[in-house]
């Protein structure tokens, strides 16, 4: 390989002849090969954006020569475009509050405008990656300000999955609404409820997380850009402020909007953990939906296996014919993994000193990837799952006759001792408590018809009241 001698205050070294990149970033690769994961594509395409705005604003204001900053808006474009990614190899992992990725984006702007003016990679006379690219600006706004572009996008993305997906239960709700099966509480027999109810209660709480998530997208919109190192915007000039910031939002299609306090906006990062609080519910919601719906398909043959989930696997190397719920397992995983990575953000958020927080590359990669993480079993929990469940009736049926939960609809009418009696009995002979009501003579079939129809066990009230001829409790 081929190597080109670059400089900085440091002295100098070698960077690989073709790549766009520079000294800044070999040194970058050379301190943090800590864990192979690699910046977010999100947040490189947002920077790219966030690049664009900054160079625009300083044409407009005549800070940059407009032969140059066309150079770099195209360059930056391309990045945007998707090209170019491979030229950003720094580990997710490093100091120094994101510096090293703004120099990676820095440099490879710089030579790939280069590029484009007619020189070679390397001659930063023609396109300098901090005098010309990072004009204005410092690290400690553009970072923050892409992340939460980033971040912007993918919880509109994520808002628009759970509002698929709430859909998705909604249908089953109204699919499943006539099916009547027995409730657990504490996974022990309860009442009755229907099989529709339940899908509806996930739904409800899948449409809380949407609209959660749609709103707080709202909080990510006071950005620091133009306040430079410390909030303060030593060296960027006013009317450049308020140019990038109308730039950025044009660029984007976002309400961007430049933050009432630039110190507070550049050295507190609490709103990502204010959005990050909410991911991590939505995944708590999911973790509970998935933990039902294995518990619900349990079985086929020696579990619940009141519903059926799609069929998408072979489930043991060993069993012939065993399936496993691995769609509702990997939602589990993701949800587990948002947990974890909610923590990483809370404490990152809290290490904070003074005029900056050095931990914004942990909070970016966490964040961005949680997103990314719920996007994904969001769509792939509805489409491989949710949108292919069945259910078996006849299990559905058996459980609810073969439980002693009906004597709660008996109660009302004979008294909560009476009713516990002819639940004793009914365990003791395994009869249904329809048979041993009949028996005992407290009900005839018509009157159980009424007080144990769905429709009545389902609703607020005592069931078969205002059908039935009002009883004394101890007749």
């Amino acid at each position: 390989m081929s190597y080109r001698i670059e400089r900085d205050l440091l002295g100098e070294m070698e960077v690989p002849k073709d790549a766009y990149y520079g000294i800044h970033t070999v040194r970058a690769l050379k301190n943090f090969p800590v864990s192979g994961f690699k910046i977010p594509e999100e947040l490189i395409v947002a920077l790219a954006q966030v690049k664009e705005a900054c160079t625009r604003a300083n044409i407009k204001t005549g800070l940059l020569d407009e032969r140059i900053g066309n150079a770099i808006i195209d360059a930056a474009r391309e990045i945007q475009e998707g090209n170019l990614h491979h030229q950003f190899p720094i580990d997710a992992f490093q100091g120094g509050a994101g510096t090293s990725t703004n120099m990676n984006m820095n440099e490879v702007i710089a030579n790939r405008a280069i590029e484009l003016l007619g020189g070679a990679k390397g001659d930063y006379n023609l396109v300098h990656p901090i005098d010309h690219v990072n004009l204005s600006q410092s690290t400690n706004d553009v970072y923050p300000t892409s992340v939460k572009v980033a971040a912007i996008n993918l919880v509109l993305r994520l808002s628009e999955s759970l509002a698929r997906l709430q859909g998705s239960f909604q249908e089953k709700e109204s699919a499943f609404a006539g099916i009547l099966k027995l409730g657990r509480t504490e996974m022990q027999d309860a009442l009755p409820i229907s099989l529709g109810q339940e899908f509806g209660a996930f739904a409800e709480a899948i449409a809380r997380d949407r609209w959660r998530l749609f709103k707080v997208e709202e909080r990510l919109r006071q950005v620091n850009l133009g306040g430079t190192a410390i909030g303060t915007g030593l060296n960027a000039r006013r009317e450049y402020i308020f140019t990038a910031i109308e730039e950025l939002r044009e660029i984007t299609g976002l309400g961007i909007a430049r933050a009432e306090n630039m110190v507070d906006a550049t050295q507190n990062a609490d709103v990502f953990v204010e959005v990050s609080g909410l991911i991590k519910s939505a995944g708590v919601n999911l973790c509970k939906i998935a933990g039902d719906l294995r518990i619900l398909s349990s079985g086929p043959l020696g579990g619940l296996g009141e519903i059926i989930l799609p069929k998408i696997q072979a489930g043991s190397s060993i069993m012939p014919n065993k399936v496993n719920p691995v769609i509702t397992e990997m939602v589990t995983e993701v949800s587990f993994q948002v947990m974890g990575m909610d923590h990483v953000i809370a404490m990152s958020a809290s290490h904070g000193q003074l005029e900056l927080n050095a931990f914004m590359p942990l909070i970016a990669f966490n964040l961005l990837t949680s997103l990314r993480l719920m996007i994904n079993a969001t769509e792939l929990f509805r489409t491989h799952c949710i949108e292919g469940i069945t259910v078996n009736e006849e299990r559905c049926k058996r459980w609810l006759e073969e439980s002693l939960c009906l004597a709660t609809a008996l109660a009302p009418y004979i008294g909560h001792e009476k009713a516990g009696e002819l639940s004793q009995k009914a365990q003791l002979e395994r009869k249904q408590i329809r048979e041993v009501a009949i028996e005992s003579g407290l009900f005839t079939d018509e009157e159980l018809d009424i007080i144990f129809s769905p429709q009545e066990l389902t609703r607020p009230g005592i069931p078969g009241e205002k059908r039935l001829k009002k009883r004394d409790k101890h007749g």
